[in-house]
């Protein structure tokens, strides 16, 4: 059993796969193997099961120990399907008067010294997110989120924020109204930002190319 990536057979025992497998690795190069491996065939009512799971916001880990799909498996598998989802939003002709709800959440990525700001807007009727940005809490952040947007939006809808400064430079002062949490008017995108963080606990800014 030499390996033959260095030509050693210097091997230890190293855990386990999915299904219970022993897995071992060449201790001179790391590059690891099982004997006998087979390929383990998924069935689509599986998949069908975990796309209702991820439909509800649970964790991979939870979802993973529901369907019995390795994380790595879902987790490519989630990739994949994030290739294939449109990356611009197709915003309907609509009458009457738009509004959004704007809000920041801030994660880290690999540490927490660097930590990065996601931009967020939300529409109140469809509760879609319409505007997105990742990157500081500043003016620049502001902007991103601004230029994220559907021109319609831009162009006609009232925003609801809080107080944070950065937004009074760049959304249009007759239409940007800056509101405390009493007031309601911002509940719908702090609830999916709690959502992110309560739901989601594993998410890093890394794994935010699925909003970009």
């Amino acid at each position: 059993m030499n390996c033959p990536r260095c030509d050693s057979n210097n091997i230890k025992k190293n855990g386990s796969i999915h299904n219970g497998k022993q897995k071992y690795q060449y201790k001179d190069c790391n590059r690891q193997f099982v004997l006998d491996p087979q390929k383990k065939i998924i069935s689509q009512s599986t998949w069908d099961l975990a796309d209702k799971l991820l439909l509800a916001k649970l964790p991979l880990a939870g979802i993973s120990r529901v369907t019995g799909i390795s994380e790595s498996w879902l987790q490519k598998y989630v990739n994949e399907k994030y290739e294939n989802i449109p990356q611009q939003i197709d915003i309907e002709e609509k009458k009457g008067k738009l509004t959004i709800e704007c809000d920041e959440v801030w994660s880290f990525v690999e540490k927490k010294s660097n930590k990065q700001w996601i931009w967020l807007a939300l529409d109140v009727d469809s509760r879609e997110i319409v505007g997105v940005f990742v990157g500081n809490r500043d003016y620049i952040g502001a902007k991103g989120l601004w230029d994220s947007l559907p021109p319609v939006y831009r162009q006609c809808a009232v925003a609801y924020t809080d107080f944070w400064s950065a937004y009074d430079k760049i959304f249009p002062q007759k239409r940007h109204k800056s509101v405390g949490k009493e007031s309601g008017k911002t509940n719908h995108i702090e609830r999916f930002n709690c959502t992110l963080r309560q739901r989601i606990k594993a998410l890093l800014v890394m794994h935010y190319q699925f909003f970009l």
